[in-house]
């Protein structure tokens, strides 16, 4: 049995489908009951909570595991004394030259050194920027055409959350993965005005980047975004690990364009 955490979520959801599809058993975690795919059970339980993943453990083998929670040691003590044996924590590429007083990069170091720490088998996946943060220009287009973003000169290898799903999926269900970080990425480097491009071409629409200042960007996300933190360099990790290249941008915009109408 493998137990999905934050199956609710962009890579979670599709976690737990990539598992059901190819006949493994899955349980995915859940705050409150909500709709799961066929074959997945759901099961109640909270990582703040650490005592209330003791059903959800039973009989389980594998967990793919989110970091950020105030008790994690404690959520990983449970698991360790019901005989768990792997852990894929999806942690950050923010970790690489990142600091703890950083808040991304500290708070997926801290989820790391934890893992670490707990004695159990682990593999850390640690992606770039999610294509599906692109989401988060919805309530701008639905009021317009035009798109304000911080940072529009630097260039990001977004991954689409099923990529980091898939290989999460080869780590959870084939041996070799232990004590290994993986750094995925989508297939190439974009801009905020590339991605804006693409949803523009999908969706028929004469859309436009107006760029944040610097400033306003720096004092906007200096608390997340690590100042020497390069979000650029594409891997191979992807291809080497599922044998496929990961999907571009353009196949992400268009599996979720409803989003932007």
């Amino acid at each position: 049995m493998i137990l999905v955490t934050g199956a609710g979520g962009n890579v979670g959801s599709e976690l737990t489908r990539i598992l059901a599809r190819d006949g493994h058993s899955v349980r995915a975690l859940v705050r409150t009951p909500r709709p799961l795919p066929d074959g997945v059970e759901g099961v109640m339980g909270d990582l703040n909570e650490p005592t209330s993943l003791k059903t959800a453990l039973d009989d389980v083998r594998a967990v793919f595991l989110l970091g950020g929670y105030a008790d994690l040691p404690g959520a990983l003590a449970v698991m360790r004394d019901a005989d768990v044996e792997q852990v894929t924590l999806l942690s950050s590429r923010s970790v690489v030259g990142g600091h703890s007083g950083n808040t991304v990069a500290g708070t997926h170091l801290a989820a790391e050194a934890s893992v670490r720490a707990s004695e159990l088998a682990w593999t850390f996946l640690r992606p770039s920027g999610f294509m599906s943060n692109t989401l988060r220009w919805v309530p701008q287009l639905r009021a317009g055409d035009v798109v304000r973003e911080p940072f529009a000169n630097v260039p990001v290898a977004t991954i689409d959350p099923y990529d980091i799903a898939a290989v999460a999926a080869e780590s959870l269900t084939t041996p070799g993965h232990e004590g290994r970080a993986y750094a995925i990425t989508g297939p190439g480097s974009l801009r905020p005005g590339d991605r804006l491009r693409v949803l523009g071409e999908l969706l028929g629409r004469e859309l436009r980047l107006e760029p944040l200042p610097d400033a306003e960007s720096r004092v906007t996300t200096s608390p997340e975004m690590p100042e020497e933190f390069d979000d650029s360099v594409v891997t191979g990790a992807v291809q080497d690990l599922t044998g496929r290249a990961p999907r571009p941008f353009a196949d992400w915009a268009r599996t979720h364009l409803g989003a932007f109408r």
